[in-house]
């Protein structure tokens, strides 16, 4: 929406104001406020679940004495 500006947002706001009337419009917004809300909300308690649960990462850093595959030799 990087090309809707001022204009755009009026014509819309016409365009809705003539399809659902000025008594039911108010109605749309509180039920689109809401619906954001919640939204918001579930983002939220996701974001803060994956900071509660640890990570589960395996380490790949190399070892640091570790020989190269060629030299490293098996237990007799």
């Amino acid at each position: 929406m990087s090309g809707i500006g001022a204009s755009g947002i009026i014509l819309l706001v016409l365009i809705a104001l003539l399809l659902f009337g000025p008594n039911k419009l108010p109605e749309l917004g509180r039920a689109f406020g809401r619906t954001l809300r919640e939204f918001k909300k579930g983002a939220n308690d996701l974001m803060d679940d994956s900071k509660d649960r640890p990570a589960s990462r395996v380490d790949v850093s190399p070892e640091e004495n570790a020989q190269p595959k060629a030299e490293r030799r098996l237990p007799e």
